[in-house]
């Protein structure tokens, strides 16, 4: 039975072009493992060439697929009036009444009934088409030839629908290309041994010889290690911690890969939570803050950590609750995640450097004298420091070195 690789490279064969997003639907697989065979492909050569796109479509938001399900607010609305009829008041008690009987309202499905004692709240027709929901459910199926631009607009305003980017690949002949796969030698055998041709194995990858260096430089400049091995953190230390706004666009899912099982966590420094809350929605510190409502189910999302910042964080915050306050330094070198597009210079893992000092009263200058320290350990002693602007840092500096080559 041939390979997903091979299927693909066997489907491009016969056709000029494809899509990942078309190869998913017409092998009836999962678009990542899609992605998968091709990355698999383009590891033994230039058999195909990918090209990265973005396409933008609707999806619907949670609120959405609830109206799928149980009937738009409208219609919950009217289905809720009895015979008689019912007070106003009530009415808009319901889930989502407010929204729902003056949406009914507009659709002259019901009426307000001023003649009894009581005002009362009746149905003006017998039966009503949900046409929202039906709209919703061709959104849902990907049919939106009866969506008009002002019907999108409407949804969204009412947080039915939210436009989404899907990221795929378009996918060509490359100059190699072929039908068949030539796998990589992998077992060792007499003849290679007879023939004592140097095997290319058993080197430290570039990568790990860089980060050994950077470690060793640390320790020698008297900073501590930082335990790194949860890849998994909350929002609450990878964001909220770091006065990063609930609303912030680099905390969607388009930038952010959210774990499903467990999808929030419940322990939490509650003491510290409640300064993090109250800086966020009224200030502190010195700082007027955000003047937002601040919401713990927000803050309470797992999530792949973005930064090792989130460790930082934590660090920091160890240090906060120590009786008697001694300086520290710290340091990591590990995975971060994001949910970015890949190609051939971006994956969605990468290491980063990090580095924090606590310590009184100091200034921009001992910075730069870490700096400093750091790159003579690497061999580069001319550089240069230039102002920068940085969202999340302030001060923040550019580093530029002389490289004799």
């Amino acid at each position: 039975m041939a390979t997903l690789s091979e299927k693909i490279l066997q489907h491009l064969d016969e056709n000029y072009s494809v899509t990942t997003l078309e190869l998913a639907k017409i092998f009836g697989e999962d678009h990542q493992k899609i992605i998968g065979g091709v990355k698999s492909i383009q590891a033994l050569g230039d058999l195909i060439t990918a090209d990265p796109q973005n396409e933008k479509l609707l999806e619907l938001t949670e609120e959405g697929h609830s109206v799928v399900d149980k009937g738009s607010h409208e219609a919950m609305v009217f289905n809720a009036i009895p015979e008689a009829g019912i007070s106003q008041k009530e009415l808009i008690t319901l889930p989502n009444g407010k929204v729902g009987f003056s949406k009914a309202m507009s659709c002259g499905w019901i009426l307000l009934d001023k003649n009894g004692a009581t005002p009362l709240v009746k149905k003006k027709v017998a039966e009503i088409v949900d046409v929202v929901q039906n709209h919703l459910r061709s959104i849902k199926a990907g049919n939106l030839s009866e969506i008009t631009d002002n019907l999108k607009q409407e949804y969204k305003k009412r947080k039915l629908i939210q436009e989404a980017v899907i990221k795929y690949y378009l996918l060509q002949k490359g100059p190699e290309f072929s039908t068949t796969l030539s796998k990589l030698e992998t077992d060792l055998t007499a003849d290679m041994l007879a023939s004592g041709t140097p095997l290319e194995s058993g080197y430290l990858h570039p990568l790990l010889k860089v980060r050994a260096e950077f470690r060793q430089i640390f320790l020698e400049m008297g900073f501590a290690e930082m335990p790194t091995n949860n890849f998994i953190e909350n929002s609450f230390w990878n964001f909220d911690a770091l006065f990063q706004p609930q609303q912030h666009p680099a905390r969607d899912a388009h930038d952010t890969f959210f774990i499903s099982d467990p999808s929030v966590a419940t322990k939490f420094p509650l003491d510290y939570l409640e300064k993090v809350k109250k800086v966020h929605s009224e200030g502190g510190y010195g700082s007027i803050g955000y003047r937002y409502d601040w919401k713990l189910t927000e803050a309470q999302k797992n999530l792949l950590r973005t930064h090792t910042t989130a460790v930082s964080a934590r660090m920091l915050y160890q240090v906060g609750q120590m009786k008697h306050f001694k300086p520290s330094k710290f340091f990591s070198i590990d995975r971060v995640f994001r949910n970015e597009t890949l190609d051939a210079t971006h994956l969605a893992e990468f290491h980063q450097v990090e580095g924090v000092i606590a310590d009184y009263n100091l200034t921009l200058g001992d910075l730069i004298g870490v700096f400093t320290e750091f790159f003579r350990k690497l061999g580069i002693t001319e550089l240069e420091f230039k102002p920068a602007y940085n969202p999340y840092t302030e001060p923040s500096m550019e580093i530029f070195c002389y490289h004799p080559g």
